[in-house]
């Protein structure tokens, strides 16, 4: 019987495999999940996965107590036995094909496990690239779509990247954003619960912060530059951030965080469910991220997005949506908040093929190949 494979690493590959899971079900095709558990918890995947009407994972690798130093030898050791093990889940599984979503390193590895064992990969937001070979993300991104057998892409930018370095076109197919097939699915629900009220906000009147990128939160300089800008900015507007656990550590570990949380007009969150966080997006007057599923979600959503980074592997949402790059320049931060709340931010449109029905298009292409 032919099955396909779902890799699952983090918060956001959650909202990008749970259309695919649906689709396969409505047409009873066999499948299994596999969740790499490289975000853990409750609050980081428990909730997302809950309100996404996930189904259990098939697979799971639960290294949680495997790190108990931080030497690079013990991390090693760490990688070593979750490949290992992530490697003879997938050889007794047997999947036709395996299904990576995104940039994390999780859907590396699975991708060169897959083709050692001679099993097809496809690659679901195939050809982002950010041209910031720092990032670990544009790291994996080439890694992934050198093996990958099917490249699905977003906007025809990624077509034309993928082009660029070779890649075969009967390889290529532009199906649209599958983070929007979660979010048109949802976005009735998430209209109905009125999370901003929980915190005391009202609709239009606040902004919403998230910020968790590698190059962000393990630089002090940066980490400040940006908790300077909040200071300024909840001058004008009061701001919520839902903190990362991983941003949290590193607020610590600098000893920024008392610095943070003594903002007057920053209310501080725990991280929030898929529904909580889509109502608080589209109530909010505007977004500062870090996020790559955030811009697309605000261009979707109409609302304004500052991305506190100098390039985006999403540059539609930039030319099409809502998205502006600002960087970490207090001035230019500021200089873009004002234009928001004058009115005087630039409206965005919904880009091509961003309509709920990516999904169904994958695994069309996926049924025919």
């Amino acid at each position: 019987m032919k099955k396909i494979m779902f890799v699952v690493a983090s918060r956001p590959n959650f909202m990008k495999v749970a259309p695919l899971v649906k689709e396969e079900k409505k047409r009873n095709i066999n499948f299994s999940i596999l969740y790499t558990e490289q975000h853990r918890s409750e609050a980081m995947t428990g909730m997302i996965a809950e309100d996404l009407e996930m189904p259990n994972a098939d697979y799971s690798l639960d290294l949680r107590n495997s790190v108990k130093s931080n030497s690079k030898i013990k991390k090693g050791l760490v990688f070593i036995k979750r490949f290992i093990e992530a490697r003879n889940i997938i050889k007794k599984d047997n999947p036709n094909i395996v299904v990576v979503v995104g940039d994390v390193f999780s859907s590396v590895y699975a991708t060169l496990i897959a083709k050692t064992l001679k099993i097809k990969v496809a690659h679901v937001e195939a050809g982002l690239r950010s041209f910031n070979n720092k990032m670990p993300e544009e790291r994996s991104r080439k890694i992934i779509d050198r093996y990958a057998d099917f490249l699905f892409t977003t906007e025809e930018e990624a077509n034309a990247n993928l082009i660029k370095e070779g890649k075969d076109k009967l390889k290529i197919f532009l199906v649209g954003n599958i983070m929007i097939d979660s979010l048109i699915k949802n976005v009735g629900a998430a209209k109905k619960i009125h999370a901003y009220k929980k915190f005391g906000l009202k609709k239009r009147d606040y902004a919403v912060l998230t910020f968790h990128r590698h190059e962000n939160i393990t630089n002090k300089e940066r980490i400040t530059s940006i908790i300077y800008s909040l200071n300024e900015i909840v001058k004008r507007i009061k701001v919520i951030f839902p903190l990362h656990p991983a941003t949290k550590k590193q607020l610590i570990k600098y000893g920024l965080l008392d610095s943070l949380t003594n903002i007057k007009g920053l209310k501080i969150a725990n991280p929030l469910g898929y529904l909580d966080m889509i109502n608080l997006v589209m109530n909010s007057s505007f977004v500062i991220t870090d996020s790559g599923g955030l811009q697309e979600e605000t261009t979707y959503l109409r609302v304004p997005c500052l991305t506190i980074r100098t390039e985006t592997e999403r540059p539609i949402t930039v030319k099409v949506g809502t998205n502006t790059i600002v960087g970490l320049s207090e001035e230019k931060i500021l200089f873009n908040v004002d234009n928001i709340l004058n009115k005087r931010d630039k409206s965005g449109k919904i880009p091509y093929l961003w309509d709920g029905k990516t999904a169904s298009r994958i695994i069309e292409i996926l049924k025919n190949n």
